[in-house]
């Protein structure tokens, strides 16, 4: 669904089309977020009014920059915000040095492509917890691609929650 204003075209350039009645309706890209693992890495995505944060997939961590380069192909992607997993003291994960190599790697794979760092300290204990409270069988609990997943989708949801709270303090 998109967003209907009334507005001068000149307004919204690049991120609008305009009907005959003049009315302007606004294109906003998709937000993604990924939660990296080492061998798995979970991907979330909003819709296209950046409301709702939904998972995609959780893939093998070697297949994302191939399925991100053809995602970002075939649908207009605003920004890829990546989990930034840091210890109870604020000090960096281990895993960080891995995840920079990701970034850097994403990066001239997809040049154009905006990525945000977002902290997703406990997404993983909430994915669990999330399976637990929404009645999952054991067996269905054991699936750690489903928790990655839901964990890339708590990590965009936080992230959304963030920017609207940014956006009306301004």
């Amino acid at each position: 669904m998109k967003h209907k204003f009334r507005a001068s075209s000149s307004l919204f350039i690049q991120d609008s089309q305009g009907t005959p009645a003049g009315d302007v309706y606004l294109h906003m890209g998709i937000i993604l977020a990924i939660d990296f693992g080492e061998k798995r890495t979970g991907i979330a995505a909003t819709d296209p009014m950046q409301i709702i944060a939904s998972g995609l997939t959780t893939l093998a961590s070697k297949e994302v920059i191939p399925f991100l380069v053809d995602y970002c192909t075939t649908h207009a992607v605003e920004c890829c915000v990546v989990g930034l997993p840091k210890q109870m003291d604020n000090s960096p994960s281990a895993v960080e040095p891995k995840i920079q190599a990701f970034i850097q790697r994403l990066s001239k794979a997809i040049p154009a492509l905006t990525i945000e760092r977002h902290d997703e300290r406990f997404t993983s204990k909430m994915a669990f917890q999330s399976m637990l409270d929404g009645g999952l069988k054991k067996e269905q609990r054991k699936n750690k691609g489903l928790i990655d997943k839901i964990s890339a989708t708590l990590l965009l949801q936080s992230y959304l929650d963030a920017s609207l709270h940014s956006k009306k303090k301004n």
